[in-house]
């Protein structure tokens, strides 16, 4: 299975616009959100299956019995991360808690046991030989590259016949941008024509290159800046990296993406730009070519 997987440096360039309208033109038969702290691409790709559900469980929380606690203070005076509250009884504030077990170590009565906790829902849509596979991760949880790799190891579970699969990735340089991309065969950076646009480009650029992945570049919004545009298209030519197109700001993209539909279900130039850019993505794919 080909994996092209859709990136940007920063929140707000479009990367997910750009990849629900990729999905609709290939009528992919698996794609991936691995924003799994905001995800949002459900919005845009309309399901017609309800998702099958599962608890994701990363780190363990620390629990209190209190029927055998002697309030020693033995567990709060030790947690780092101070996670152990006490009031009329001792008990574990479940977003503070990072799951070490020191607690569990130091308490002199066994009172304190690490239990599993779940980090996140793992959500997996398939029908007619359709796959889309996302994830919701906790408010507070820590583990959000793991989830990501649960993601895209459910896609390709699930999808085992399917040829090709587009995966929107995690805005930023964290975690889940890591995990996304491990094992893809392409990544396409949607730049930004800003100041800050162009310096999260940069660091993406050169976190894939560590992964050895083919990297091409498209500029989203690029008439907001046809001087940081010119500047974009001079990096990629100077670092011999393929640059696939321009697509302009569009007020008819907004509204589209607001009724929840994708730029290429609509008449717009915006719509027009991506799907030149998506013809020029699946031919270096798939085909090598510029």
């Amino acid at each position: 299975m080909k994996q092209l997987l859709i990136l940007s440096g920063k929140g707000g360039t479009g990367k997910t616009t750009i990849a629900s309208a990729f999905i609709k033109l290939n009528g992919a038969k698996a794609y991936a959100d691995c924003d799994v702290d905001a995800p949002n691409l459900h919005l845009i790709t309309k399901q017609i299956s309800e998702p099958k559900k599962e608890d994701y469980y990363g780190l363990p929380k620390a629990e209190i019995n209190t029927d055998l606690c002697i309030e020693c203070d033995q567990c709060r005076q030790n947690c780092r991360f101070e996670a152990i509250l006490k009031d009329e009884k001792y008990e574990v504030d479940y977003y503070a808690c990072e799951g070490c077990g020191v607690c569990e170590l130091v308490c002199p009565e066994g009172a304190v046991a690490l239990k599993p906790a779940a980090a996140g829902e793992l959500m997996l849509y398939a029908s007619e030989g359709e796959v889309f596979s996302t994830a919701q991760l906790k408010m507070g949880s820590g583990n959000s590259g793991k989830l990501v790799t649960e993601v895209k190891k459910q896609m390709k579970t699930a999808s085992k016949n399917a040829e090709f699969a587009i995966i929107d990735g995690s805005p930023g340089m964290g975690c889940p941008v890591i995990a996304s991309l491990s094992g893809v065969d392409m990544v396409l950076v949607v730049a930004e024509p800003s100041i800050s646009g162009i310096s999260d480009m940069v660091r993406i650029i050169n976190t894939a290159a560590n992964f050895g992945v083919r990297i091409a570049v498209c500029i989203n919004k690029y008439d907001t800046n046809t001087e940081n545009s010119e500047k974009i298209e001079s990096f990629c030519k100077e670092h011999r990296l393929s640059f696939l197109g321009r697509i302009p700001f569009d007020v008819d993209a907004v509204e589209a993406i607001n009724n929840g539909r994708t730029i290429v279900d609509i008449d717009c130039t915006s719509g027009e730009a991506v799907k030149a850019v998506y013809d020029r993505t699946l031919k270096l794919l798939f085909e090598g070519g510029g």
